[in-house]
């Protein structure tokens, strides 16, 4: 079989450099060889490009940059269909591939940046493209999109840097308390601080600038967190819905990563009546965004059933026990097979 050669990209100049590692380590270690063959690159933190030759092993603990044998310094070539990296060898030489796999998570890979260098290049990518990948990093934008498509979401005032203090208290004062403070664009909970008074404004105000130039305050939704797989382009496919139960705080990153004192619960323990309604939901968010291939959508439901639109992970966490692929094994699709349906939908065999 002639096998179809991905680019894995993983790491980047993300504050969730780490997270892609794991995540970029186990889809490697999971995609189908038989049918596919994987170029891995990586991507350093200060935005080196290295054609990847090493183990897998050592991507996930950070190793794989340490060892210059394994890495070849490189570039993409973004001639239009060319489909080729320039290997920085002495002499240079070039590498083909097929089809480009982003696993980063966050800015400069989650956000459209790269996906949008591809798209230059005429490469086939898998996942969303440039547009819905900017769009649903932008919590802002994303709500107002999804609110034009008849989704509720929770109520929220955006600034930019430089806004007047005294005019985030006063709209602070208008949601109410507890309200979450959240940079627009950014992953992972990283920036995003629960305030339950007035006096706890500030603070959070600067952790959230530290991470982007806009920043939301939204309202606190009562009740708790479920999440959505979608898979698909023309007809879509969801996996069964999971459930976040917190026992205190919010779903920040220590929780979302260690589980300390919080536990997914896949699926999630409402009725199918309401499971349905939010896979319809979630649906209806991924068109109207644009999203392709995959991508989870998170959601609020309320004690009185409401259903909120929480945001949209493009590239979500894909180690073997993520939620996105926990989800998609409760509605019978394995990891290995959840890979290659990804890979399919842009790479015919």
């Amino acid at each position: 079989m002639n096998r179809k050669k991905i680019l894995v990209l993983f790491g980047g100049c993300s504050s969730e450099h780490d997270v892609s590692l794991v995540s970029a380590s186990e889809v490697i270690a999971h995609i189908d060889t038989a049918r596919f063959e994987v170029l891995p690159l990586g991507i350093t933190r200060d935005g080196r490009w290295l054609r990847y030759t090493g183990p897998v092993e050592a991507i996930a603990s950070g190793e794989w940059c340490r060892n210059e044998r394994w890495c070849i310094p490189c570039t993409v070539i973004a001639d239009r269909g060319s489909r080729l990296l320039l290997l920085r060898t002495s002499p240079a030489v070039t590498e083909s591939y097929d089809a480009v796999f982003p696993v980063l998570h966050g800015r400069n890979g989650e956000d459209g940046t790269v996906q949008g260098l591809f798209e230059l290049a005429g490469a086939p990518l898998i996942g969303c493209d440039t547009l819905p990948s900017a769009l649903c990093m932008d919590k802002d934008r994303a709500h107002r999109l999804a609110a034009l498509a008849g989704i509720e979401v929770p109520k929220s005032f955006a600034f930019s840097h430089g806004a007047d203090p005294k005019e985030i208290e006063r709209c602070a004062g208008l949601l109410g308390w507890p309200l979450f403070v959240k940079p627009v664009r950014a992953g992972s909970s990283f920036g995003i601080s629960k305030v339950t008074a007035p006096k706890e404004l500030s603070a959070a105000v600067k952790l959230a600038f530290l991470y982007d130039s806009e920043i939301l305050l939204e309202e606190a939704i009562p009740g708790f967190e479920v999440g959505c797989a979608v898979l698909g382009n023309e007809t879509l496919l969801t996996g069964a819905v999971d459930e976040v139960e917190l026992a205190r705080g919010f779903f920040d990153y220590t929780e979302k990563y260690t589980l300390k004192t919080s536990a997914i619960h896949c699926p999630a323990r409402i009725s199918e009546e309401t499971a349905g309604r939010v896979r319809d939901a979630a649906c209806k968010i991924y068109r109207a965004l644009g999203c392709r291939d995959f991508a989870r959508v998170d959601l609020f439901l309320t004690p009185e059933g409401r259903i909120l639109f929480n945001e949209v992970n493009t590239i979500p966490g894909f180690t073997a026990h993520s939620r996105y692929p926990s989800m998609m094994k409760a509605a019978g699709i394995g990891f290995t097979e959840l890979l290659t349906r990804m890979i399919e939908l842009e790479v015919a065999q």
